[in-house]
């Protein structure tokens, strides 16, 4: 496994987010936590608002927000199955 692998929320030639695959798996563990937990705070949110009054720009913004964050604690959790998978 390549020591580092860019995540793939922004897709550029040349990345400059790397996720080091050789960093512990309760730290891999703890950044994906993080992120997926910032979107599902941010979801709870969106879900008590009345959306009838929203700004359609300002929730493509915050949706846009959530993919990323999300998309980065996919990609943080695949590095940590790989890694769970290959020590079993």
């Amino acid at each position: 496994m390549n020591p580092y692998i860019p995540l793939t929320a922004i897709d550029c030639l040349i990345p400059s987010l790397l996720i080091d695959t050789q960093s512990p798996p309760d730290v891999l563990h703890a950044n994906a936590a993080a992120r997926i937990l910032a979107v599902t705070q941010a979801l709870e949110s969106l879900d008590r608002l009345e959306l009838n009054d929203a700004d359609s720009v300002d929730l493509k913004h915050l949706t846009h927000a959530c993919a990323i964050l999300l998309r980065d604690g996919c990609d943080l959790l695949d590095v940590l199955g790989r890694r769970l998978h290959v020590s079993t």
